[in-house]
């Protein structure tokens, strides 16, 4: 019996094999990921206006002015209330919905489907319908006022006290689906086994959640937590859509748009999104370091 030929035309290929076939992808995000980031770093630091052409470079003026400008902390302030809201009402929806699904009842697959289907819907598409259903003579403006409710005289939209909120609630309804399928998955990887051992031991469905089921959904909360806080940190879509940043609903994104491609003052759009980028960051941080804490105190 012969041995396998170990001439060097059988020995495995050198890493510049493997570097060519990962040239595509390398060159993807070097050009469209690391360059505009590094730019934009760049970019935040000069006083560069698109229709003039010209780069001076201004150290953290951009910074200290978008720091003391109203209009921005506005946006700030709007997006830090917009997350704040939005990601425990979405969670503890999600997680309801979740455990009201993982019954067994007739109709459980449709109601599965019928709570996801709004958050694989196009944004824009769910903006524009419930820009219509907050307007004047919509739905819900008629809703409200059948339970004896005031709504403002031209809509939710277009009034500064409830503009915000109502995209919020938009924004809630859409989510909450997909972030139930997340916690459904969740539930299932949950032994049965400690449930019925909960059960002869006399513990009762409010203990078995408490004790059981929220401390093994942990990993999930947390990657919806910080998936959706990213995501509401982000928030630009609703708000272009359905008011154009106007009636107290700019955020953060909708500034860095506005600076950027409204006003051709990229020098501050992207000192802008790195101060986002930063809040984001923390916000993150402080979300993984609070679960880890929690854990080890658990």
């Amino acid at each position: 019996m012969s041995l396998p030929d170990s001439s060097p035309s059988y020995q495995p290929q050198s890493g510049r094999f493997g570097l060519t076939l990962a040239s595509p992808w390398l060159v993807t995000l070097l050009l469209f990921w690391l360059f505009p980031l590094g730019y934009s770093l760049y970019l935040s630091f000069t006083d560069y206006h698109l229709l003039r052409q010209t780069t001076n470079w201004v150290g953290w003026e951009n910074y200290t002015t978008l720091l003391s400008d109203p209009a921005f902390l506005a946006a700030l302030k709007n997006t830090l209330l917009f997350t704040v809201i939005t990601i425990p009402l979405t969670q503890i929806i999600a997680i309801g919905l979740a455990l009201l699904v993982n019954r067994n009842f007739p109709g459980r697959s449709f109601f599965r489907s019928a709570f996801f289907i709004p958050s694989i819907t196009s944004m824009v598409v769910v903006a524009l319908v419930f820009t219509n259903l907050y307007s004047r003579g919509g739905y819900i403006i008629s809703l409200a006022e059948l339970v004896g409710f005031t709504p403002p005289e031209n809509g939710f939209l277009l009034d500064s006290s409830t503009a915000l909120y109502s995209i919020m609630a938009m924004d809630i309804w859409m989510a909450s689906g997909y972030y139930m399928l997340l916690a459904l998955a969740g539930l299932k990887a949950v032994p049965v086994e400690l449930y019925e051992a909960a059960t002869i031991n006399g513990a009762g469905r409010v203990r078995q959640f408490f004790s059981i089921t929220l401390p093994l959904l942990k990993p999930i909360i947390l990657f919806s937590l910080v998936i959706n806080g990213i995501k509401s940190l982000q928030v630009f879509v609703e708000i272009f859509v359905m008011t154009s940043g106007k009636y107290n609903t700019s955020t953060g994104v909708y500034y860095v748009y506005e600076s950027g491609l409204k006003r051709f003052t990229f020098g501050e759009a992207s000192a802008a999104a790195y101060i986002l980028f930063l809040i984001i960051a923390v916000f993150s941080v402080i979300q993984f370091a609070a679960f880890r804490n929690r854990r080890a105190l658990g």
